[in-house]
C-alpha cells in the first residue's frame, strides 16, 4: 500500500520548515511508522553524500537521521548548487545534470517534474509516511508557472499541505492570511492546516491570533510552536545561520577561525568544532580581520572557488593570513579551500565562469586544474598523525604537486588525498566531516593544545533530535496531523 504524505510549505524562508520536518520525521519514526523525507527542490551547497553514491540537501540528509534510515538521492531529487557567474550547478537524482543561470532554469523546471514525481513514487512504495518540504515562499506567485517546489509539486502529486508561518520574524498573521490571499483558488484548497513557528512568550497571549488566522483562512490550526533554542545544535543547511552575532565561549581553550566567502559550501565541517566547550570559532566576515590569537586557520569548501579566492584576497584576509604563519599559526584548507593554498587553479572548461586560470596562495606547492567529473564517496582510513577518520569526499577537479608527496591521509582501501607543507604547518585536504569524526577532532584539538575532544557529536545531535521530537510532539497535534496526510 502506498505511503501517507502531508507537505509543509512556508510563508517565507528560514521559517523553520527544515527543522520541523527533522522533529517530526523522529516523533513518527518513534511511534514506530517508516518515514521518508522528501524535498523535491533545494537549492544548497550545504550537501551530503548518500549510500547509493550520489549527493542531496544537507537538511534531507539530516532528515533522514532523524527518520533513523539511510538517506537516499530519492529524498532530494532536484538540488541547485549556486555558482558564480554560470548561475547554478544543476543535480538531478543525486548526480551533475548541467549548468543554469536563473532565467535558465525557469526554462528547465517542466522537464524535471518527471523526475521529482518518480523520485516521490519510489518513497511512497518504501515507507510508510512521506514528509514533504516545500522551499521558499509558497506565496512566489511568480514562480508558479513551472513550479516543482511547492504547490506545483503539491497540485501534481495530489498532496495535502500544512503552512508554516515564523512569528519571530513579526507579521505572521498578514504572512498567512495573505499567502490565502495570493495564491490561486485551487492551491489554497490544498493547505489543509498551518502551524505557527518559533513563538517567544505566554501562548495565551496569541490564542486569540491563532482563532484569527483559521477564520480568515478556513485552515485549521495544528499548533502554536515555541521557540526551541536547541536548533542551533543542529546543521544547518542555509548560509542565513552563518549571519548572527557569535558571542565568544568563556573558558574556551583555543580560538580557530574561518573566513565566510560569498559562496561557501559545507560549512556544517565547523558545526562539531563550535560544539566543543574549549573551542571558540569565530566566524570572519570580509571587511573584518582574522583574529591574531587563533591556532588555526580553516578555509572552508567553496562552490566557486575561482571567485572566493579573490574574494578572500579583496577582503585582505590573505595579508591576514600570512601574518597568521609569521606567528607559528596552522592553516587547514578543506575542498575549494585546499585548492585556493595551492600556486594555480586552472579552469580550462570554464566549470565556473570564463575559462582561464588564478593564482593561488602559493603556501602549498599543488596544482588543481577543475573538470566536470565529480568525485562523490564516502572514505576512511588514516591521517598522517595516525588518526582514524570517517568522512567524504564531493569535489570536481583533481589536485597534483611536490606537496602531494606528502599526503594528510591514507584511504583504508588503498591511495592517498591532500598535501603537507614541509613543516606540517599548512594542510590541505577533500575530505569533508573530518571534525564530525570524535577522534580526528580530539587529534586536532590535542595537536593546537587543547586536549581530547569533550563532546561525542553523533549522540549530541541525535539527542538534540530526540529533545526536537518531543518539543513537537507536545505542542502539534501529531494524531490530527496523521489524520490530514494522504
Amino acid at each position: 500500500m502506498p505511503a501517507r504524505a502531508i507537505m509543509f510549505q512556508g510563508t517565507g524562508s528560514d521559517v523553520g520548515k527544515s527543522v520541523i520536518v527533522a522533529g517530526l520525521a523522529r516523533a513518527l519514526a518513534t511511534r514506530g511508522l517508516k518515514v521518508a523525507p522528501f524535498k523535491p527542490q533545494n537549492m544548497s551547497n550545504n550537501a551530503a553524500v548518500t549510500a547509493d553514491g550520489g549527493e542531496i540537501g544537507r537538511a534531507q540528509a539530516l532528515q533522514a537521521r532523524a527518520a533513523r534510515v539511510q538517506p537516499s538521492v530519492h529524498m532530494n531529487p532536484v538540488l541547485l548548487k549556486p555558482q558564480s557567474e554560470v548561475g547554478a550547478q544543476l543535480v538531478v537524482q543525486g548526480r551533475v545534470y548541467g549548468r543554469a543561470t536563473a532565467a535558465e532554469y525557469q526554462l528547465v523546471k517542466p522537464e524535471l517534474m518527471p523526475f521529482v514525481l518518480d523520485s516521490f513514487a519510489r518513497l511512497k512504495e518504501e515507507f510508510d509516511i512521506v514528509l514533504v518540504e516545500g522551499a521558499g515562499s509558497a506565496s512566489e506567485i511568480n514562480l508558479r508557472g513551472g513550479d516543482i517546489a511547492n504547490m506545483g509539486f503539491a497540485r501534481a502529486a495530489d498532496v495535502p499541505v500544512v503552512l508554516i508561518g515564523d512569528i519571530d520574524r513579526g507579521g505572521v498573521i498578514a504572512s498567512l492570511i495573505g499567502t490565502k490571499a495570493v495564491i490561486e483558488a485551487e492551491d489554497a484548497a490544498l493547505v489543509k492546516a498551518f502551524l505557527v513557528n518559533k513563538f517567544r512568550g505566554d501562548p495565551r497571549l496569541f490564542a486569540n491570533g491563532m482563532a484569527l488566522i483559521a477564520e480568515a483562512t478556513g485552515w485549521e490550526p495544528l499548533g502554536l510552536v515555541p521557540f526551541f533554542a536547541e536548533a542551533r545544535l543542529l546543521p544547518a543547511e542555509d548560509a542565513l545561520a552563518l549571519a548572527g552575532e557569535r558571542p565568544e565561549k568563556a573558558g574556551a581553550h583555543v580560538k580557530i577561525a574561518a573566513p565566510i566567502l560569498p559562496h561557501i559550501a559545507n560549512f556544517d565541517d565547523l558545526d562539531p568544532l563550535d560544539a566543543e566547550p574549549k573551542v571558540d570559532l569565530v566566524l570572519v566576515k570580509p571587511g573584518a580581520a582574522l583574529p591574531g590569537d587563533a591556532a588555526l586557520v580553516i578555509l572552508p569548501g567553496s562552490k566557486a572557488t575561482i571567485a572566493d579566492l579573490a574574494a578572500f584576497r579583496d577582503g585582505g584576509f590573505d595579508i591576514d593570513l600570512m601574518a597568521h604563519l609569521r606567528r607559528g599559526g596552522s592553516v587547514l584548507g578543506l575542498c575549494g579551500g585546499y585548492q585556493m593554498l595551492g600556486r594555480t587553479i586552472h579552469d580550462p572548461e570554464g566549470i565556473e565562469g570564463e575559462p582561464g586560470s588564478a593564482k593561488g596562495l602559493g603556501l602549498l606547492d599543488v596544482v588543481t586544474t577543475l573538470s566536470g567529473e565529480k568525485r562523490l564517496e564516502r572514505v576512511e582510513g588514516e591521517t598522517s598523525d595516525g588518526a582514524p577518520f570517517a568522512g567524504y569526499e564531493m569535489h570536481m577537479g583533481a589536485t597534483q604537486g611536490q606537496d602531494c608527496a606528502r599526503p594528510f591521509a591514507k584511504f583504508a582501501g588503498g591511495g592517498a588525498d591532500g598535501a603537507m607543507s614541509p613543516d606540517g604547518r599548512v594542510i590541505g585536504t577533500y575530505i569533508h566531516g573530518l571534525f564530525a569524526d570524535d577522534r580526528q577532532r580530539s587529534a586536532w584539538l590535542e595537536r593546537l593544545g587543547a586536549g581530547k575532544a569533550s563532546v561525542a557529536y553523533d549522540h549530541l545531535v541525535d539527542e538534540s533530535l530526540d529533545k526536537l521530537a518531543a518539543h513537537l510532539a507536545a505542542h502539534i497535534d501529531l494524531d490530527k496531523l496523521l489524520a490530514l496526510a494522504k
